[in-house]
């Protein structure tokens, strides 16, 4: 089983950054792909970026595209999210996820 941590959350204006970082442990496959979700209070959780394991093939969801930069370390076993330009909409617990497994999650609030 692979084990998740998140970190990085905050309360934060809108316009300003925010980076996450999730750090993986246990038995984690020997390749494997990384992502982040959120999930907005009385929402349903939703996909807001992913990345290979190489780190050369990213996906982003169009509400975040060219505003959010997803990256990893595999060295450090450690998947980020650099959230710049934050709008109050962006406030969610941001998930990462390996395979089926979920990390506890990190709260974001952007207040405009």
């Amino acid at each position: 089983q692979v084990q998740l941590v998140e970190s990085g959350g905050g309360s934060v204006q809108a316009g300003a950054s925010l980076r996450l970082s999730c750090e993986a442990s246990g038995r984690t496959p020997t390749t494997y792909a990384m992502g982040w979700f959120r999930q907005a209070p009385g929402q349903e959780r939703e996909f807001v970026a992913a990345i290979n394991w190489s780190g050369d093939t990213t996906n982003y969801a169009d509400n975040v595209k060219g505003r959010f930069t997803i990256s990893r370390d595999n060295a450090k076993n450690t998947l980020y999210l650099q959230m710049n330009s934050l709008k109050s909409e962006d406030t969610a617990v941001y998930y990462c996820k390996v395979s089926a497994s979920w990390g506890q999650g990190t709260q974001v609030t952007v207040s405009s």
